[in-house]
């Protein structure tokens, strides 16, 4: 069956059991190939009311605009598979995009953009019975933690009784650390070299085994100082992307430098490529492609 966007919520409201039909049909591959390398386009951000991108605060609110970025990324060479929430994944599923792809599942998107519960990150997404039902390829949780805001402890404790579940299904589960702090409102994420070993290290220890967990990992403040921050885990590690920058060669120069440790797998990006400055979602996906 081949359908558009367009024909998305006719589908849904129809035939909801399309869903599970087209997940079961699914062409599933391993997380990693020969070249053990892993590039995912990220795409998990509305669900936290998070719609910005450069310039336009609602560009990843026109959801039939955002499905059409994710298609030709999905569809550019060396591309491996997509991050993101339910409703997003259903809708590629059954646009018939997923086959031969890695699916990874957005899990705690509790912690609302801008809230005052921000870091309290409760899992109100993908749990890991959904995901293996769903014969999905793995799971991704937030973890911000801000020192000051008690909220930081209930997100520290579903993470890690999430790392339990999932290593019992023998998923991957791929933990996003941040130290947190909020400032004029908003909550900051601390780039530095030492806040960002100091939250790979409280990562890497969740939970009763680190066996099937991976870390996604922001570049440092400086660039110069992401091998410093890496010597703190031997857990193999992906790349974030990030905001939306106007100086495109300076975000892909400094993932190179990262893509150059030894415990780095990867990269998963997700506004930098869907909304590049010249609005060439194609070309960027490919320069990203490359760096791997």
């Amino acid at each position: 069956m081949s359908i558009g966007v367009s024909d998305l919520t006719t589908l849904r409201a129809g035939r909801p059991e399309a869903i599970a039909e087209a997940a079961a049909r699914r062409v599933r591959r391993p997380l990693l190939r020969d070249g053990g390398r892993l590039m995912i386009i990220a795409a998990d951000h509305p669900a936290r009311g998070a719609l910005a991108a450069g310039g336009d605060p609602l560009a990843m609110a026109n959801r039939a605009g955002l499905l059409e970025r994710l298609v030709t990324a999905l569809s550019r060479p060396g591309v491996d598979g997509v991050l993101g929430t339910a409703d997003i994944l259903e809708d590629l599923l059954l646009l018939g995009v997923l086959d031969d792809k890695v699916v990874l599942c957005s899990m705690n998107r509790g912690g609302l953009a801008g809230a005052s519960f921000e870091l309290d990150d409760r899992f109100t997404g993908y749990r890991p019975q959904d995901i293996t039902r769903m014969r999905f390829d793995g799971g991704k949780l937030l973890l911000r933690i801000g020192y000051d805001d008690s909220g930081s402890l209930a997100t520290l404790h579903a993470a890690a009784r999430a790392v339990d579940e999932l290593a019992e299904r023998r998923v991957p589960v791929f933990v996003e650390p941040f130290l947190s702090h909020r400032r004029d409102g908003r909550i900051r994420n601390d780039l530095g070299a030492r806040a960002v070993a100091t939250s790979l290290a409280i990562a890497s220890g969740l939970g009763g085994t680190s066996a099937y967990t991976w870390l996604k990992v922001p570049v440092t403040a400086d660039p110069d100082d992401m091998a410093e921050a890496m010597e703190t885990s031997t857990l193999p590690a992906v790349v974030l992307g990030g905001e939306v920058s106007a100086d495109q060669d300076a975000t892909f120069a400094g993932w190179r430098k990262a893509l150059a440790l030894p415990t780095v797998r990867g990269l998963v990006v997700g506004r930098s490529l869907l909304y590049p400055p010249d609005g060439d979602v194609g070309a960027a996906v490919d320069t990203a492609v490359g760096l791997l």
